[in-house]
């Protein structure tokens, strides 16, 4: 039984490897997404009717194993039937933070098993686990839970007073708890353990709080990988492989989209951990700025323009998302490029709610991967573009962060779009983006706004194509 337990953890770790893997590109990114949720159901079946302890016992408690695996599961398939792709970001959040949530209690579970047996402070290693498995997967469950508040608009934006300075106090109080669990002897060591527990869900919080605007991808990237570190130590914990393998691949790759994304917006990775991601900072009042005036274009001057060009990139961003536009945006590009129009998709690293929200969001539709041009390879282009059409995005095309040092986004790679000869800017109105500032962009000589929802205007576009 043994063998052929370790043989399922064998098949569902290389799932996982083969299904992560396949992600890395949308034809092949579903068929990974289901390799590796087989390997996961392997490894759990086999868990629950293979595994033994070492003096030969079963699991048990099927009642509450296979309740707890059917509420969940009809759960999260209700979850993930019913969300819309601009609702994707905070679900992600959401479970996410189920799985910080998990570790959490694993380490909790565990932390009580030793106690009881009297063995706590003799298995120095299993508690050393435990702590950094308790620690890790808190912050991961209650930043995510702010994450997922601020995605969907219930939490608000908050800076606390000297935020810096009490993360810091909290990582340092966490610290010292954790080496008086580990190195002392004490009769009752529940306070130590359960006050590690309540600060590091504070700084959970504290974490997340004050981050907002663009920097929001960069925080789900990295909770997402204390997430996957928390499940390892569960794996190390029981000596579960597959556990393990689970939870590195998880952190790894979380930790490499994190820092790509830190690149992305010229952020430091020291100052995601201590909170100060650019969510507090400010640089003024939105439009406390002279910029003169925007102009306007018609649907029919802009399906001219698109028409007679050479080059188009089309710019999407979460206005793109919340519009469910996708499909139409594909249908205008098929239709321009049967005028004879080279079209091309420009995709910043972290336009929308989530890092590759706009990747998922095209790929729905069909978009050929191609015609995603990274931010790097399209700024390239932009000088020799005719239109760049800009659907719903704002703050990853803002001049200010190239041009403004008291912006808050200052510093941040963008898609330089300026240097196109023709600019339209699709938005339902002149309201300013998640980061809350104003984009001089719309106020450039080349630019033009095409007021109106992204779907309907779009439509209207291919309309007027197709009669011409």
């Amino acid at each position: 039984m043994h063998a052929i337990l370790l043989l399922a953890y064998l098949i569902g770790s290389v799932t996982f490897i083969l299904g992560l893997k396949r992600l890395s590109h949308p034809d092949t990114a579903r068929n990974g997404n289901l390799l590796a949720a087989v390997g996961m159901v392997i490894a759990i079946f086999a868990t629950i009717f293979l595994y033994t302890d070492d003096a030969g016992n079963r699991l048990g408690n099927y009642g509450w194993i296979f309740g707890g695996l059917i509420i969940g599961t009809f759960i999260g398939f209700l979850m993930a039937k019913r969300v819309k792709m601009t609702a994707m970001p905070e679900m992600v959040s959401l479970f996410n933070g189920m799985g910080g949530a998990c570790a959490m209690l694993i380490s909790i579970v565990e932390y009580n098993h030793l106690y009881h047996q009297g063995t706590l402070l003799t298995n120095k290693g299993t508690l050393l686990i435990i702590i950094l498995g308790l620690i890790i997967g808190t912050v991961s469950f209650a930043g995510s839970m702010i994450a997922w508040g601020k995605l969907n608009g219930s939490i608000k934006d908050k800076s606390v007073p000297g935020a810096q300075v009490l993360n810091f106090l909290l990582m340092a109080g966490i610290l010292i708890l954790s080496v008086l669990l580990f190195l002392n002897n004490f009769a009752h060591p529940h306070f130590l353990f359960y006050g590690i527990l309540a600060l590091a869900a504070l700084y959970g919080v504290l974490f997340v709080m004050p981050i907002g605007g663009a920097d929001m991808p960069v925080v789900i990237s990295l909770l997402n990988s204390f997430t996957g570190v928390a499940a390892a130590f569960g794996g190390f914990l029981y000596n579960n492989p597959v556990m393990l393998t689970g939870g590195i691949l998880v952190g790894s790759a979380g930790t490499i989209l994190t820092i790509l994304m830190c690149k992305a917006m010229n952020r430091s990775l020291k100052n995601v951990l201590i909170g100060a991601l650019g969510g507090n900072k400010s640089s003024g009042p939105v439009g406390d700025k002279e910029q003169g005036h925007h102009k306007e274009i018609t649907i029919t001057d802009t399906a001219v323009l698109l028409a007679y060009a050479r080059k188009v990139y089309i710019i999407p961003g979460y206005g793109l998302a919340v519009a469910q536009a996708q499909h139409a945006c594909h249908e205008l590009e098929k239709l321009l490029e049967e005028k004879g129009v080279e079209v091309k998709y420009g995709i910043h690293p972290v336009a929308g709610r989530m890092p590759g929200h706009m990747n998922v969001l095209l790929a729905e539709a069909d978009v050929p991967y191609e015609k995603l041009m990274e931010m790097e390879d399209a700024n390239a282009e932009f000088n020799t573009t005719n239109v760049v059409l800009i659907l719903g995005a704002n703050d990853v095309v803002n001049p200010a962060a190239k041009e403004d040092p008291q912006s808050p986004i200052y510093g941040m790679p963008i898609l330089e779009v300026e240097q196109a000869e023709h600019i339209i800017v699709n938005k339902r109105s002149m309201k300013p983006g998640y980061a809350g500032i104003e984009n001089d962009l719309f106020f450039k000589p080349k630019t033009s706004m095409l007021f109106g929802d992204a779907k309907k205007v779009l439509q209207e576009l291919t309309t007027e194509l197709k009669s011409m």
